[in-house]
């Protein structure tokens, strides 16, 4: 029997279109196999060149015919490997045997495969346009669109459209947390398909420009998430890089543009629907052109514009094969060759760069699994989120240990010492219980503290400078002239009801008018003593000594002070207290008496307390809006008749400091707070128990 190197290689197939491509970085030649019927592009070097030259021939022949007409000297193996290559991407002719097992997967019921379901679950397309010939009636009308002064005129106008936001930023940023509505939403969903389409006509009308055939447009749902998309597979034709990568950036280019425009229309339109609707188009732009598109760990357009600037196709497959080369040499001390021979300098960059995709997409992948959960009912939430997991993150780690179990033999002893020995520190870290501290945030606050405000509209007479008060000292002295003027009314009335019961007294007479007149004089007294006790409130004193503080220096005699107008506040500078929550899953682990190490904002030193109480049912609202994120705080809330309310599961913990805060104000900040022991692999096994309980309705 004949061994493959001696048994002529499969024809190609009669459709394929092989042309000349941009030399490599090295300098070597490079072709494009171009496969007509799924309109896709192959790049190979020299030596696939010459072996397609003499295909047909045994790879044997192949080599020796290679070797004796060109410098290179190529083994049988790398001709076998290009045949495999061949027949995966189906590039040869197929023969008997294979159009008969093409033909059964045609007719076969391939949908009742859970196979077919998985893959047209996780990825598939929508043709929905052949766009070709108004393609190229549009790049015709808009051929001033392309030119250098019209690139040069929407970036000076987004430029000064994101200089004059950021003199308002307050307000952006407060319309774009007050858009975070059911009706924001739809329009922001409404802005995205406006910005993406013209996204993807960037690149069609660029590559259509270029000479090249756009075969379609679409939609692409990638784990059933909508994309559109646009099939330029036709760049490769293109020599040159520089062409390539201008399609590439067109729809970046696009974003950026809609993104600038809208935000300078923004800041120059009055408060209306125009203006909301700009604020959709310019955030649903520069976010996704800048955190989504651009991203090179993702094959969007930040992928093929590295590729196409490094001229390196196929960044992810190659950096990755190199990155799994690496690891399994360094670490198991395994010999394997490199896939290809790049300087020690280029093969850690490709390694720096495959491992950070692959962490990039871990917690992409984590994250779409938790939305699927999210938007399907629980029973297909839960299968769908398995598949997510299993089919993105452990199936690709399952291959890797298993390559490594495959080549155990070859890895030297001293490695498998130092394997097992760091695979069980690593097991004893997580399963010992070292981790006590529970976080979470707070207010630090005076223990006793006075917020003065005016009982009723009166003028301010004087107030006492900020600084330190002693007991019963005068704060603040008002007035209130209705008040002043009827108690001096009142006081007349009293003078004069004495001088006519006196006049009573005397006449025997008066003895029958008696009775009334001291009633009215009765009224007349209290009424006295009610206006000298509100002309007694207007003068405030300070019930405790302690510090005064929050003045406004501009406050002057005579001035007018409504009820809501804070005057200051007296606090007790010697005890202080945090308001501290915590999520829910924690707080058990707390008691009373704990040790407590508060961070203020800002400062690297520890201010020492312990816990005083520990609520004992969730808070419905936060009495501190400093904490809120809707303040700059870093605790999500939502608006509600009572406050803001937490949009988690929080419990208030009251601590008291053993010494107060060097600013003596209210502070915002982290604490620690010594728990009970736990081991992370107790907390992941106890979450996930509780997480699959939960769901499973139990």
């Amino acid at each position: 029997m004949l061994e493959p190197a001696d048994l002529p290689t499969p024809p190609l197939r009669e459709d394929l279109r092989l042309s000349e491509a941009l030399p490599g970085n090295d300098g070597e030649p490079c072709w494009m196999i171009h496969d007509t019927v799924v309109n896709r592009f192959y790049r190979i070097g020299w030596l696939e060149f010459e072996c397609l030259l003499r295909w047909e021939r045994t790879p044997r022949q192949i080599c020796e015919q290679i070797s004796e007409q060109t410098p290179l000297k190529p083994e049988v193996e790398q001709v076998l490997g290009l045949r495999r290559f061949l027949e995966q991407h189906q590039l040869l002719r197929p023969d008997a045997a294979a159009l008969k097992r093409l033909r059964e997967q045609s007719e076969g019921n391939q949908w009742l495969t859970w196979k077919w379901w998985l893959h047209h679950y996780l990825f598939f397309r929508i043709p929905l346009l052949r766009p070709q010939t108004r393609l190229q009636q549009l790049a015709s009308s808009l051929d001033w669109l392309f030119r250098p002064i019209t690139a040069w005129l929407v970036f000076l106008l987004g430029l000064l459209g994101v200089i004059m936001v950021l003199q308002q930023w307050d307000s952006f940023t407060h319309a774009v947390v007050e858009s975070f509505s059911a009706e924001g939403l739809v329009s922001f969903a409404l802005a995205l398909c406006l910005a993406k389409t013209l996204h993807e006509l960037g690149h069609a009308l660029v590559a259509t420009r270029l000479g090249l055939r756009v075969a379609h447009m679409g939609v692409a749902f990638v784990v059933l998430w909508p994309m559109l998309y646009t099939d330029t597979g036709e760049s490769w034709k293109l020599r040159s890089s520089r062409q390539r990568l201008a399609i590439a950036s067109a729809g970046i280019l696009a974003e950026l543009s809609l993104a600038g425009l809208a935000t300078l229309g923004w800041a120059l339109s009055e408060p209306g629907m125009l203006r909301n609707a700009l604020l959709y188009l310019a955030t649903t732009s520069w976010i996704l052109s800048l955190a989504l598109n651009a991203s090179p760990f993702m094959r969007f357009d930040g992928y093929f514009i590295l590729s196409d600037l490094l001229d390196f196709p196929n960044l992810h497959e190659r950096s990755s094969a190199i990155a799994r080369t690496t690891i399994r040499r360094n670490l198991l001390g395994l010999d394997e060759p490199w896939p290809e021979p790049f300087p020690a300098g280029k093969r850690r960059l490709l390694t720096t760069f495959a491992i950070a995709t692959w962490l990039y997409r871990l917690v992409l992948f984590l994250g779409i699994a938790v939305a699927v959960y999210l938007l399907f009912f629980k029973l297909l939430g839960i299968f769908l989120f398995i598949v997510e997991i299993a089919w993105f993150v452990v199936l690709p780690v399952w291959r890797e240990v298993k390559h490594w179990w495959g080549a155990r033999a070859q890895i030297p002893s001293r490695r498998k010492l130092l394997f097992w020995l760091a695979l069980g520190l690593l097991l004893l870290w997580l399963a010992i219980p070292w981790r006590s501290q529970v976080h979470g945030y707070g207010v630090a606050r005076s223990e006793q503290q006075l917020r003065l405000f005016t009982p009723y509209p009166a003028l301010l007479q004087q107030v006492h400078e900020a600084g330190p008060v002693d007991p019963g000292a005068t704060l603040a002295v008002l007035d209130e002239p209705d008040i002043a003027a009827r108690l001096r009314r009142n006081e007349a009335s009293i003078r004069s009801y004495q001088a006519r019961l006196r006049g009573l007294l005397a006449d025997p007479t008066g003895l029958a008018q008696q009775s009334s007149t001291l009633q009215r004089l009765d009224v007349e007294l209290g009424e006295v003593h009610a206006a000298r006790s509100e002309i007694a409130r207007l003068t405030l004193k300070a019930p405790f000594a302690g510090q005064w503080q929050d003045v406004n220096p501009q406050w002057q005699a005579g001035q007018w002070v409504g009820p809501r107008e804070m005057l200051g506040v007296l606090i007790d500078p010697e005890r202080w207290q945090i308001d501290a929550y915590i999520a829910q899953d924690q707080v058990h682990r707390l008691q009373i008496g704990g040790q407590v190490r508060f961070y203020p904002q800002g400062q690297l030193t520890a201010i020492e307390g312990k816990v005083v109480t520990i609520g004992s049912t969730r808070i419905n609202r936060l009495s501190h809006p400093m904490l809120s994120a809707r303040q700059g705080g870093p605790i999500a809330t939502s608006n509600e008749d009572e406050g803001l309310a937490p949009s988690e599961a929080l419990f208030h913990v009251l601590i008291q400091l053993d010494s107060p805060p060097t600013s003596l104000r209210e502070t915002l900040g982290q604490v620690q707070i010594e728990g009970s022991r736990r081991s992370l692999l107790g907390e992941g096994l106890t979450y996930s128990l509780a997480v699959l309980l939960r769901e499973s309705g139990f």
